[in-house]
């Protein structure tokens, strides 16, 4: 009999990547999903199967992570034989400014799924994975942060992370259920937020050398992460599910980038040199030179002469208006137990990441441009 699997925020990043996979390990998928005005399955729509197919594996179901009567409906009718929840206000940022909802859907949303489980009498049967994150270690105290790492998480997203890390291990420890964490740190792709850094960073990027923008506006460059790509973090995911016991799983590269460093590495994926001067507010960046071959071969020889006009201009700027109240400034994981314990090991390295999401990026501004010049009365790219 196949699995059935249940993804909270399915029509994320994450969720997207972790119903593909699922999908193709031949489970049956089912979604929630937050009811909206306007359609917000683009990342899954190329999953999407007629209601009518009698084969059908991939479910959607109305709910949000601050209904319990509603969440507990929607376990009780899937009866799952996993669950992964990996819904949440994930925006850093934008936490500071809505703290009580974060705190609702990120904290009291993973309770809720819990105790759902425990009340329908599903804990033998039904495995829990909780998406916890690398924001929890926050002022770091240990680098790297492993599974042992004290937190000291900061802001309230981290926060109301924090409540739902410690919700799980107190359900794995007082009911026995398989309720398991995984602290992943920054993993991004081509399906990543237009107003995540790395995705807003490519973006920009691809826009520069398309002459559709011109410049960057960034908050602190010299934040450091530890970036993966969410394919291969979903792999790890259904790892976790699969152990024999819940345990909790720190998912990293063990490779930490500045964001600088990242601005750097997506312009000389399009052939674009960029030189960074000055300090503080006022550093910048700077457009020194163009590898002829890279940028024809990412961008088309038809921008070139444009993109050479750019050489001593300015492209990117910081907006103090994107720093934290309080910052996270060195994020890098140990992924030892991982590697060990799950036999996981990630297929892309940064370069990887980075040249998939400018060459993603490139394409889609390139279709979004075509399409406000009327390209759809001629060519359809919705087939």
């Amino acid at each position: 009999m196949k699995k059935v699997a249940l993804i909270t925020g399915i029509t994320g990043q994450d969720g997207a990547y972790l119903a593909e996979y699922l999908l193709k390990l031949g489970y049956e998928v089912h979604g929630i999903k937050r009811r909206a005005s306007l359609f917000n399955t683009d990342r899954i729509d190329h999953l999407y199967q007629d209601p009518h197919d009698e084969n059908r594996r991939l479910f959607l179901h109305y709910g949000d992570m601050t209904d319990s009567m509603n969440l507990t409906r929607i376990i009780q009718e899937v009866q799952p034989d996993e669950i992964y929840n990996l819904a949440a206000m994930s925006h850093v940022k934008v936490s500071f400014d809505t703290p009580e909802y974060t705190a609702n859907a990120d904290g009291i949303g993973t309770l809720r799924i819990l105790e759902a489980v425990r009340l329908l009498g599903l804990t033998e049967k039904t495995r829990i994975y909780q998406a916890s994150t690398s924001e929890l270690y926050g002022l770091v105290q240990e680098v790297p942060q492993r599974e042992s790492t004290p937190f000291y998480p900061r802001s309230p997203y981290a926060v109301a992370k924090l409540y739902g890390y410690w919700i799980t291990v107190n359900y794995r420890e007082a009911y026995g259920m398989h309720a398991s964490n995984g602290i992943l740190f920054n993993h991004e792709s081509p399906l990543r937020g237009e107003t995540f850094v790395t995705r807003k960073i490519t973006r920009a990027v691809a826009k520069i050398a398309l002459g559709q923008q011109d410049k960057l506006f960034l908050g602190n460059l010299s934040a450091k992460r530890d970036w993966g790509h969410a394919k291969d973090y979903v792999r790890a995911m259904h790892a976790i599910l699969q152990q024999p016991e819940g345990s909790d799983y720190v998912i990293a590269t063990g490779i930490t980038t500045t964001v600088r460093d990242f601005v750097k590495l997506s312009f000389k994926n399009v052939g674009i040199t960029v030189d960074f001067k000055n300090e503080g507010v006022d550093e910048v960046g700077v457009i020194s030179g163009i590898d002829e071959v890279m940028f024809i071969a990412r961008v088309g020889a038809e921008y070139l002469e444009a993109s050479k006009a750019l050489i001593g201009q300015e492209v990117v700027r910081v907006d103090p208006a994107y720093f934290r109240p309080t910052e996270v400034e060195l994020l890098i994981g140990d992924p030892t137990k991982s590697k060990t314990v799950l036999g996981w090991e990630p297929e892309y390295d940064l370069e990887g990441l980075c040249e998939d999401m400018i060459i993603s990026d490139v394409k889609l501004m390139k279709k979004d441009a075509f399409l406000k010049e009327g390209g759809y009365k001629t060519l359809n790219y919705f087939e």
